[in-house]
């Protein structure tokens, strides 16, 4: 059987640093490592953070184990004095994050990892795989069931992406507000409601339409939502509502144009006396597609290739960067790369969303010191109004190498429902723009 350790999931890299940091003495030294985005792909104007619950899972998962260091060793990638510090690698330090569905924008620190370097420096790829799937499938997400307006979406990717990335991308699509998965074991493992309908194969395995029909019916009753697009709509309309009467469920439109179907079998249903028959509607369906069947009587969506593939941006494009070491002297000192094309700002930081008297963001605020520095900002603390300066968004997670931030999912979901609510409503355009409030450095 294969290991359970996440102590592999990692890059080459990461031992080569530990290995030499290790041999001259600067392995324990503090460090301060952040993830952060320099740019929002897809010019967006905003990103939800999503996957810190499953890193935060991960971290109790990364230990050295004997078949680990066994590959280590024989490979030659790991010395002896490094095979026996990672044998006994338990992370002991702090991390600090902006909550599951807070919203981010470029620069934001949406995680802060504090330890030794040793210990710090291992968890990078970790951190990023995840954090950059999630984040990526969360802000899709968010797009996708604003453009909805309030009609269910129906996550349906699992055939489209990784077998682990599709239970990843269920539990990121239900903090930014679908309303259920197909992917059962995303419903087993995090609690996301499941739903299936069926496919054209159970119609093409019966000797015709209406068989079909009436065995899903006998089998899970009128309730059920019949896929009516294998041959002829109008036709399967009919035969549908013949064997289930007025208590049919739903229907479920695959192919062609949604629209002007949904608004025919709309049409066909309420003559036939099923008003209540409710239609669902597939078909390779992103947050543009969505937005344009608002006028179309819809009352359901399923979404799966784009959602598991960010729509277009598959990674949030978050690096983890060290911004503060310890000197010789133990002064934790502000660092800083100066790399042409990405730069990064030195210190451990504090974040802020100041807040206007309207009730809307207007701008997040990176500071190094611990408080928001309202004197410095003029106008900007004038604008929201002077009562609340800045809502802090860096909530503990892990104090001491102990797990402290762990929450239900339904508490990030309701996080994001309020966080959306907060940003200027520019945010929530689907076009090309920049981003909806403004990052602040002070």
């Amino acid at each position: 059987m294969a290991s359970q350790s996440l102590a592999l999931h990692t890059d080459h890299y990461e031992l080569t640093m530990l290995r030499a940091a290790l041999a001259d003495g600067t392995a324990h030294r503090r460090a301060v490592f952040e993830v952060f985005a320099r740019h929002l792909p897809g010019e967006r104007r905003y990103g939800v953070v999503a996957g810190t619950g499953r890193v935060l899972d991960a971290l109790e998962r990364f230990r050295f184990g004997e078949e680990e260091l066994a590959f280590l060793r024989r490979a030659g990638i790991v010395d002896e004095p490094t095979a026996e510090f990672l044998a006994d690698y338990r992370f002991q330090g702090d991390v600090h994050g902006y909550p599951e569905g807070e919203c981010y924008f470029p620069g934001s620190p949406i995680l802060v990892v504090e330890g030794t370097f040793a210990e710090t420096v291992l968890l990078e790829t970790l951190v990023l795989s995840i954090l950059n799937h999630d984040c990526a499938i969360a802000t899709a997400a968010s797009r996708m069931a604003h453009a909805a307006g309030g009609r269910p979406l129906i996550e349906m990717g699992s055939r489209r992406t990784h077998e682990e990335a599709a239970v990843a991308a269920a539990r990121a699509a239900y903090i930014c507000g679908f309303a259920s998965t197909s992917n059962l074991r995303a419903g087993q493992r995090y609690g996301v409601p499941t739903t299936g309908t069926s496919a054209h194969a159970f119609t093409l395995l019966h000797d015709s339409e209406t068989e079909a029909f009436r065995a899903q019916l006998d089998a899970l009753g009128a309730s059920t939502t019949l896929l009516i697009d294998t041959y002829d709509v109008p036709t399967a309309v009919r035969t549908a509502v013949e064997l289930a009467g007025a208590d049919l469920g739903k229907v479920r439109i695959d192919s062609g144009d949604l629209a002007e179907a949904a608004r025919q079998v709309r049409a066909q249903l309420d003559e036939l006396g099923a008003r209540h028959t409710g239609i669902v509607v597939t078909g390779d369906l992103d947050e543009h597609s969505i937005a344009a069947l608002a006028a179309a009587p819809v009352d359901a969506y399923g979404v799966g290739t784009s959602l598991v593939t960010g729509s277009g941006a598959p990674t949030a494009a978050l690096v983890y960067k060290l911004v503060a070491r310890e000197d010789a002297d133990g002064v934790l000192r502000p660092v800083a790369k100066r790399s042409v094309g990405k730069p990064s700002r030195g210190g451990r930081k504090s974040a802020f969303r100041v807040i206007g008297p309207d009730g809307h963001a207007r701008a997040e605020v990176i500071t190094t010191a611990p408080a928001m520095p309202t004197e410095r900002l003029g106008s900007l603390t004038e604008a929201s109004g002077g009562e609340r300066p800045g809502r802090p968004l860096l909530v503990p997670l892990v104090k001491k190498g102990e797990i402290v931030g762990r929450e239900p999912l339904d508490d990030a979901r309701e996080r994001h429902r309020r966080v959306l609510a907060e940003l200027p409503p520019v945010a929530l355009h689907l076009s090309r723009g920049d981003t909806a409030i403004p990052t602040v450095f002070a």
